[in-house]
């Protein structure tokens, strides 16, 4: 952390007197770290600027899930939903991440039944009356970041397979209750995990959340196996999702290995996903894309 005069203006850009804006902030900070803690760096602490404009990407995110929940049905290919994705964030002028990310070739990710994420849209995949998806969204809007995602059942699906989506939920929902200004990122994945595992689930152990807002991918790395009283802590102005990948089944998986994207559970079992983008706050957390 670097040393900052009490009167010089403050890291976050507020152009605020360092006492009068983020000092006593910092002190908080280096206590936890003299404890032994980890602490998260300043560029990971989100500016009141910054979170105005991301929450305008968020927006834009949550619309077109909303648009995506009105139109998904049995029959629809999974390149018509990257279709709506498309047509729907570039006609409110943003652009969807993943498009072209790192080489993904499509504007969005659905995946179903087995697979765990990162499923490419395509006219061959059809959706049957019984399936899961998740539809996972991230949007660029004037340079700001947002990622959230969806399950869906199509028509009626089994009870195993409702109460899998439905416990997945419940997870992140227990995440959210355990996101607490100055708490620990440990705990909160450590609650999500035992909520999996006490209904018979595991959780993919290699993939979790992450930063997001300035960049599509930040730190932290969020882990949902995580031990209690570890972690980074949760400082006010950090930004993450809570995604947990629950699968029925194993938690191991594989990538396939044409297209080195798409991963699938090893046992062929369902696994189901929601995300939502939080940030921390002074008193608990604000939802920011779900």
């Amino acid at each position: 952390m670097e040393t900052i005069g009490r009167n010089d203006a403050c890291w976050c850009g507020s152009g605020k007197k360092y006492k009068k804006c983020h000092c006593q902030f910092d002190e908080k900070l280096k206590e936890l770290q003299q404890e032994g803690h980890i602490i998260p760096s300043h560029d990971m602490i989100k500016t009141p600027e910054q979170i105005e404009k991301i929450k305008e990407s968020g927006k834009i995110n949550i619309a077109v899930l909303d648009y995506v929940a009105e139109h998904i049905k049995a029959g629809v290919t999974t390149q018509q939903i990257d279709d709506w994705v498309y047509e729907q964030t570039t006609s409110r002028g943003a652009i969807p991440a993943p498009l072209n990310y790192e080489g993904f070739p499509k504007s969005v990710c659905t995946s179903v039944n087995d697979q765990v994420c990162h499923g490419i849209p395509s006219e061959d995949v059809v959706l049957q009356e019984g399936d899961i998806i998740n539809v996972d969204v991230s949007t660029i809007y004037h340079g700001y970041f947002s990622d959230s995602s969806r399950m869906f059942c199509i028509g009626e699906v089994s009870k195993e397979k409702k109460k899998l989506v439905d416990v997945t939920k419940e997870c992140v929902e227990i995440g959210l209750k355990n996101v607490k200004p100055w708490g620990l990122l440990g705990d909160m994945g450590h609650a999500v995990h035992m909520h999996a595992v006490e209904n018979g689930y595991t959780v993919v152990k290699e993939i979790g959340g992450h930063g997001v807002g300035l960049q599509f991918h930040e730190d932290p790395y969020v882990s949902y196996v995580s031990e209690p009283g570890t972690g980074m802590v949760m400082a006010p102005g950090m930004m993450f999702t809570i995604e947990p990948m629950v699968n029925m089944g194993t938690d191991e998986f594989y990538v396939d290995e044409v297209d080195e994207w798409q991963i699938y559970t090893d046992d062929g079992q369902p696994s189901a996903q929601w995300e939502v983008q939080v940030l921390v706050t002074e008193d608990g957390y604000e939802l920011i894309a779900y």
